[in-house]
């Protein structure tokens, strides 16, 4: 009996690219041979009409399945929903913008067999991004790596393979921040990776702009680490040994000296820094605690509009993380 790979395609204003996306995959999928693959592509709440031409494409082709959200919830809940409705011996998960080579699925599957649990795909180079980009990329990798407790491959993105006993505790974690990279990360198994060199789009506009990659770089860390907060109550102790020093220094220009000048410079100046570190440390321990608030309501990842399969007929999903209309 062949084995099954589901390939899940979050996909997010993508009415330009998406058409070209579906062929290529179809391709690549059906060069393979000895393999049975189900493409899920989840429509992260497009506002053009993404959702219209791939249900098309999943009424034209028996292996495609569309999953369409009521808005848009995110990257990394897209992923997770896929996850959730994948019923593959293994899991690719790959963007839809064609950055990363759906050929090397193909490379992946042979690692795969070889016994790998996890085969992730490592950017050797980045073409069509910025400077800044690449910058602030390759350093908030490192950073991550510095803080996080759980060594997260460098220059990697989303783009892997993953055996379905690693998917299955996957399904299972139930944080709402959701950084995926790192969790499969955390969750361990034989892991490796395939260089490779990534593309430019091959159309449309970037989903991650500037903000975007704020708000995931800092979920990446807080969902990894407790070093920031660590880092907090040192600048505490720098702090008040800095303050304690400076009462030393200026008791003995007072009594040993008559070089002493009255002033407010000083003061301003040590009154602005022991206030700047305290509203930092206050906000991250409130970083922390947003997180646990937000673990604490319960909502399920994302509303799921519409689940079809090939023959256009709705499909329930009866899963924790979801809640389908």
């Amino acid at each position: 009996m062949k084995k099954t790979v589901s390939i899940v395609i979050p996909c997010y204003n993508e009415s330009e690219v998406i058409d070209v996306t579906v062929e290529e995959l179809l391709s690549v999928t059906n060069n393979i041979a000895n393999y049975q693959f189900e493409l899920i592509f989840v429509n992260d709440g497009s506002a053009d009409d993404t959702e219209a031409k791939l249900l098309v494409h999943g009424k034209a082709h028996d292996n495609i399945r569309v999953i369409s959200f009521s808005r848009n919830f995110g990257h990394q809940q897209a992923v997770s929903a896929g996850l959730d409705v994948s019923t593959g011996d293994a899991v690719v998960l790959i963007d839809a913008d064609l950055q990363d080579p759906p050929k090397l699925i193909e490379d992946m599957i042979a690692k795969w067999e070889e016994g790998f649990d996890v085969v992730y795909g490592t950017r050797s180079s980045r073409d069509g991004e910025s400077k800044f980009k690449l910058m602030t990329a390759k350093w908030f990798y490192r950073l991550l790596n510095y803080l996080s407790e759980v060594k997260i491959p460098l220059d990697t993105g989303d783009f892997r393979l993953m055996d379905r006993q690693v998917v299955d505790h996957l399904i299972a974690m139930p944080e709402k921040s959701r950084f995926i990279r790192g969790m499969v990360s955390w969750i361990g198994f034989n892991q490796t990776s395939i260089n490779y060199e990534r593309s430019a789009r091959f159309a449309g506009e970037s989903k991650y702009p500037l903000t975007k990659m704020l708000k995931f770089g800092i979920d990446g860390i807080l969902s990894f680490s407790v070093k920031p907060l660590k880092l907090s109550i040192m600048m505490g102790f720098a702090c008040s040994g800095v303050a304690m020093l400076m009462l030393l220094y200026s008791v003995y220009i007072r009594l040993m000296t008559d070089h002493w000048e009255s002033g407010w410079a000083s003061l301003l100046v040590a009154i602005l820094f022991i206030g700047g570190v305290q509203l930092i440390s206050i906000g991250i321990l409130g970083e922390y605690i947003a997180r646990i608030y937000n673990e604490s309501k319960d909502r399920p990842l994302y509303i799921i509009k519409k689940n079809r399969d090939h023959n256009n007929r709705d499909n329930n999903v009866d899963q924790n993380n979801s809640t389908v209309e």
